[in-house]
């Protein structure tokens, strides 16, 4: 699947080949018709994959006392999902057809699953009297769709300096927290604070 995805993000839709695919592998057509029934299969499981490693990311943010913090992280976890796996992440939101072999809308939201994070801590935040508790689900939706675009651009090589990824995404959490209803200062706080929890995360990696 990652060969699949790094060939079809590299290269275009026209390299992703069952024979093309079996040789990056170093493995066989039939290896591939054997385990996902041909390359439409093989695409579908793609996308699936992609997000089982990102539920898989959203799964190691727990939850604290400081719900805004855990939204912020969760952000963070989608973006670094995202850059760890940027082959993948392009197949999950692809247009329409992906190498002539088209996704059904049941392929499309089978990921959606994964949102469930952001709609929890949103509740969270609301009781806590952090955010707006009118729709948490149209509040989590909203910072997805934010956190994805900036996330397709700094992959698209789009953000750089003086406002590079990192500069902007800082701002964007920042900008999210407060537009969800939190007050500037502890949203900065808050947003800080799954700075520091993220390093530390990668420092026991």
């Amino acid at each position: 699947m990652d060969v699949a995805a790094r060939l079809l993000s590299e290269h275009g839709p026209r390299a992703l080949s069952a024979r093309r695919v079996a040789a990056e592998a170093s493995s066989s057509t039939m290896a591939l018709y054997t385990h996902f029934g041909g390359m439409s299969g093989l695409v579908r499981a793609m996308v699936r994959e992609g997000f089982v490693r990102l539920e898989q990311h959203l799964n190691a943010v727990g939850a604290t006392d400081d719900p805004v913090a855990d939204m912020a992280l969760l952000g963070r976890a989608y973006r670094r999902n995202a850059l760890a796996n940027s082959h993948l992440y392009s197949v999950m939101f692809g247009g329409s057809s992906l190498a002539g072999f088209s996704l059904s809308e049941e392929d499309r939201q089978a990921g959606r699953y994964t949102l469930l994070h952001a709609v929890e801590c949103a509740v969270r935040c609301g009781a806590a009297g952090r955010f707006s508790t009118v729709q948490p689900e149209m509040t989590a939706s909203q910072m997805w769709i934010a956190v994805h675009g900036l996330v397709t651009l700094e992959l698209g090589g789009y953000l750089i300096d003086p406002l590079d990824a990192d500069r902007c995404f800082e701002a964007q959490l920042v900008s999210l927290m407060i537009g969800a209803g939190d007050e500037p200062e502890a949203a900065t706080r808050s947003v800080a604070a799954s700075g520091q929890r993220l390093a530390d995360v990668r420092s026991a990696d």
